[in-house]
């Protein structure tokens, strides 16, 4: 083994290394796999699943294929290892890799949707992320927030 400078890059892992720790993104990875599943150009979305996810085994619905739904779940699982707001919404459409539909296949894309969106550093001035959230009482909306995070995040799953 021989100490090649400091690591950049692995597997797909965007690292950083400070004096206040090693800091590991998967951005450019990101990136990448929506070009990949052809999603980069789509409409972006605020949530990975809808507020109340309604995914079932869809035995009427219409068959999808295999290989390629699998192949969008398998680029997503290795996401979560940064980015753990994926992360349910991800193994909710795991689930149903046996024998995916459209009605799965859609969620799935939601998940993309999402990733094109996701606030990772968007502010350009401050490099700071944006945080939000919502409550319900029943099926209404009680409140909601919005707010600019106090610090710089250096990766997706710090934001």
């Amino acid at each position: 083994m021989s100490l090649m400078g400091e690591m950049k890059f692995f597997l797909g892992l965007q690292i950083h290394q400070s004096p206040k720790g090693i800091f590991i993104n998967q951005a450019k990875y990101g990136l990448e796999i929506l070009k990949k599943h052809i999603m980069d150009n789509c409409h972006s979305i605020g949530t990975p699943l809808p507020t109340k996810p309604k995914l079932d085994a869809d035995l009427s619905g219409e068959p999808v294929d295999q290989s390629n739904y699998r192949s969008k779940i398998g680029s997503l699982m290795y996401l979560t290892s940064s980015r753990p707001d994926l992360v349910q919404a991800v193994c909710y459409c795991a689930r149903y890799q046996a024998r995916p539909t459209l009605k799965h296949l859609k969620e799935v894309k939601r998940i993309f949707k999402y990733l094109k969106d996701a606030d990772h550093a968007r502010c350009l001035d401050t490099r700071k992320s944006t945080s939000g959230g919502i409550q319900f009482l029943g099926a209404k909306l009680v409140s909601w927030m919005s707010k600019k995070q106090n610090c710089t995040a250096m990766s997706s799953a710090e934001a």
